[in-house]
């Protein structure tokens, strides 16, 4: 059986990571694998939002332990270990340069490169049962797949740093509070939700979709002058699309807007 699946949802492609009895822990092919699914779901024009989850009773426990035990008995070498370092430095890059929302339902643990993967997503609903870990630190490792870059945005530097040393599992509740994610929900409605959320943006301009997240993904970076020169130029490329003036005609008219994507 495939570790990694992909089911399409009307416009929404859901891609779940299928190794439960391993919490749907990465191998090197798993993450390729990946890679490859979010890339047919970014080419796809059909599809406008892409949600990923989890099967069985965990998210996404991180790097393969017993990939790196091998490892470490052929010697150690920091080169046999480098290629699932490397594939989660692709996947994040790839996940940001996605112009469509990309959601992580986290339907139970996540941790390691798990969560780094739940963060590099646009946005994280979580279940009840959800956990959350910066665990590297508890084999003597690094944070890595793009947590150095997304996990002190979202939460601040201070925090960051104490949930990257302790390497402790933060619940549901508390990622709510610290705001690592946006919503907690029901395990028996995490999914459903998220996919009735991913459909409502699937459903709306695309166009304006996609600059938004270039827009707020780089916004961090940018001075105020670059800021309000970014968003003319993105202004400009959503004026001049059918589904601008398609939601200008459905505003006027009183009616939904019927939005095609271009």
């Amino acid at each position: 059986m495939s570790e990694i699946l992909v089911e399409r949802h009307d416009r929404t492609a859901l891609i779940t990571l299928n190794r439960p009895e391993a919490l749907n822990a990465f191998r090197v092919e798993m993450a390729r694998d990946l890679m490859e699914a979010f890339g047919g779901a970014a080419r796809d024009p059909s599809v406008r939002a892409i949600v990923l989850t989890g099967a069985g009773r965990g998210f996404c426990a991180g790097g393969d332990i017993t990939f790196m035990q091998e490892v470490m008995d052929r010697g150690g070498r920091f080169e046999d270990f480098r290629p699932l370092v490397e594939s989660g430095r692709e996947i994040a890059s790839a996940l940001q340069a996605i112009e469509k929302p990309v959601i992580a339902a986290v339907n139970g643990p996540a941790a390691g490169g798990g969560m780094s993967l739940a963060l590099a997503c646009d946005v994280r609903w979580a279940s009840e049962q959800a956990k959350f870990g910066q665990s590297f630190v508890r084999i003597g490792l690094h944070p890595d797949w793009g947590a150095l870059h997304s996990l002190p945005r979202l939460i601040g530097t201070s925090r960051a740093l104490e949930v990257m040393w302790t390497g402790e599992m933060i619940n549901a509740a508390e990622a709510l509070r610290l705001g690592i994610v946006s919503r907690v929900l029901p395990s028996e409605s995490l999914l459903t939700q998220t996919l009735s959320f991913a459909d409502r943006l699937a459903r709306a301009p695309s166009v304006a979709i996609g600059e938004i997240k270039r827009s707020v993904r780089r916004a961090l970076g940018y001075t105020l002058e670059e800021s309000l020169a970014r968003e003319i130029d993105a202004q400009e490329r959503c004026w001049n699309t059918r589904d601008a003036r398609e939601g200008f005609a459905a505003f006027l008219a009183k009616r939904e807007p019927r939005f095609e994507g271009r």
